[in-house]
């Protein structure tokens, strides 16, 4: 009996000493990378990422270092005048980082499209128009060709295309064609060819300038169709690659045309009813908005240049494109630190730009 009340006695022992709950304490999630870096970031190396710019030269010239430290541009894009081999590209391209020395990669930026818009004819291998590329019936030559550009592209230290054009029944071998659907299907085949190669890449010119009759670079025009035909037609082939693709790998460039169905008062690249209530809200799209040249006739003749990169901004845009003055990419990049520091522009607001942009740049990295 007294060895039976020694077992129990043990047993009951041993169930309170179940296995013994180690207590953690709480660990903090690891920091996210984007947000510190936007945390590093001054007001002024903020703003500079929200405007890209052209240059002149081929090789690191003395007005490149001075724009670059002064402005802390965030991009650049490339024209024929910078352009005179793969290897002189490359090294240009390479020399623009290294004087930069910030805090994000720079986007470097060109318009491949094919046919008759294209760089570095003389030394690269040139696509056909994409109208070629539409009237063969197959998507998969669309690929190819995207696959391509970014080889190519990436051979002379490019890094985002300002191609593929997502516009309708283009006027000047531009578009894919005239059909919604198709053109929506060749988009999308390209933008997979770009992905596969790790490839930035555009959609331009939302909502779609393929009814324009006047050309955006000299003059402003008005598309009069319904908000009904801008999204069965114009809009659509957007629409699929904005939901379909993981949009930090691409950006949206915006027209400077005006759309009355949309807001009769400001072009595109101006419009709060189009970058924000439209492709923001909308249509969900989450990356970059960047505007076509602000110094196109289109927009130019009709704004003050102060005021442009302010009211893009305003609008819901992320990058002002400013291609060919110096003076103008100053002016446009001044005008958007007054504003913030004036109030008519809140930070907050230029960190939603910028957390955008370094998005879609630690593909870069």
């Amino acid at each position: 009996m007294r060895k039976f009340l020694i077992l129990l006695f043990v047993a009951i022992i041993c169930a309170g000493c179940g296995e013994v709950k180690e207590v953690q304490a709480d660990v903090p999630p690891p920091p996210d990378p984007i947000e510190t870096k936007l945390n590093s970031m001054t007001l002024e190396e903020k703003i500079g990422q929200m405007v890209m710019v052209g240059v002149y030269g081929t090789e690191l010239n003395d007005d490149i270092i001075f724009s670059l430290k002064n402005f802390h541009f965030g991009g650049v894009i490339f024209y024929d005048r910078n352009l005179k081999s793969v290897a002189q590209a490359k090294k240009f391209a390479n020399d623009i980082e290294a004087a930069a020395n910030q805090k994000a990669p720079l986007f470097f930026a060109i318009d491949e499209e094919g046919g008759r818009v294209a760089r570095g004819r003389d030394f690269l291998k040139v696509a056909p128009s994409q109208e070629e590329i539409g009237l063969t019936g197959d998507v998969e030559v669309a690929k190819y060709w995207a696959v391509h550009n970014a080889t190519i592209l990436k051979s002379i230290g490019m890094n985002l295309n300002f191609a593929p054009v997502a516009d309708v029944g283009s006027k000047d071998t531009r578009s894919f064609g005239d059909d919604p659907q198709l053109v929506a299907n060749f988009l999308e085949a390209a933008a997979q060819g770009y992905e596969s190669e790790n490839f930035l890449y555009t959609l331009k010119h939302f909502p779609g300038i393929g009814k324009s009759k006047i050309d955006p670079h000299k003059e402003i025009s008005s598309v009069e169709d319904s908000k009904e035909i801008l999204d069965a037609v114009d809009i659509f082939p957007f629409k699929k690659i904005i939901g379909s693709h993981d949009n930090s790998k691409f950006m949206i460039m915006v027209g400077h045309l005006k759309y009355d169905a949309l807001d009769p008062v400001n072009s595109a690249s101006l419009s709060p009813a189009v970058m924000t209530g439209l492709l923001r809200n909308e249509l969900g799209y989450s990356g970059v908005v960047i505007t076509d040249d602000l110094e196109m006739g289109a927009i130019k003749n009709n704004t003050d240049l102060p005021t442009l990169g302010v009211q893009m901004i305003l609008a819901g845009g992320d990058i002002a494109l400013v291609c060919h003055n110096y003076e103008s990419q100053q002016i446009v990049y001044n005008s958007i630190l007054a504003a913030v520091k004036r109030g008519e522009i809140s930070e907050q607001r230029i960190d939603e730009s910028v957390r955008r942009i370094l998005k879609m740049k630690a593909h870069l990295q």
